[in-house]
């Protein structure tokens, strides 16, 4: 596996190598000893899925104080675009984003520490979003920063009448109020 660390600190795209030939092809997608050399201790204790169309915008995520998680997610199907952003106390990027399109034909995957809201966009007619986080969900402690905040800056890559969104994610809270962790 090639980790590649991004502009924003902590934050990595991890490349699976992919052996493949007329079949298809083969890759480990996680290997606990080779995550923790290039990118430290992490206890991952689930592994979650989602299936969405064209269009269907999930985020910006977060969960609030010792409920915060750290994820590695990938795309088995279909492209979207990945949206991470800093809202560690402190971090000289706060505020910052990172995008990165994943899809089932480049394979790679982003880690992203805890202390981010994260979201994606599906840009392919279907995406099969999978992630593991090192954290339970706690519903009390969930919260959501608007995908469309100003202050982000966020090129979705398709238009807003185009998004396809819940209601929560349709009203998600704007930067400056949001308490750094």
């Amino acid at each position: 596996m090639k980790f590649t660390e991004q502009s924003i600190k902590g934050v990595f795209i991890v490349e699976p190598k992919r052996f493949g030939d007329a079949r298809g092809y083969f890759c480990e997608s996680f290997k606990k000893g080779e995550f923790e050399a290039n990118i430290g201790k992490i206890d991952f204790i689930q592994d979650n899925e989602s299936v969405s169309s064209r269009g269907v915008l999930r985020g910006l995520h977060f969960q609030k104080g010792e409920f915060s998680q750290a994820k590695l997610v990938r795309v088995s199907l279909g492209k979207v675009l990945d949206v991470a952003v800093d809202l560690r106390g402190g971090s000289p990027t706060y505020g910052k984003h990172i995008a990165v399109e994943l899809s089932q034909e480049n394979g790679l995957q982003l880690f992203i520490p805890r202390g981010f809201a994260h979201g994606f966009v599906v840009l392919s007619d279907m995406a099969q979003f999978q992630y593991k986080v090192d954290n339970v969900y706690a519903p009390q402690a969930e919260a959501t920063l608007r995908f469309d905040e100003p202050a982000l800056g966020i090129d979705w890559l398709i238009k807003p009448e185009e998004m396809l969104l819940s209601a929560k994610d349709g009203r998600g809270m704007e930067l400056k109020d949001i308490k750094p962790f």
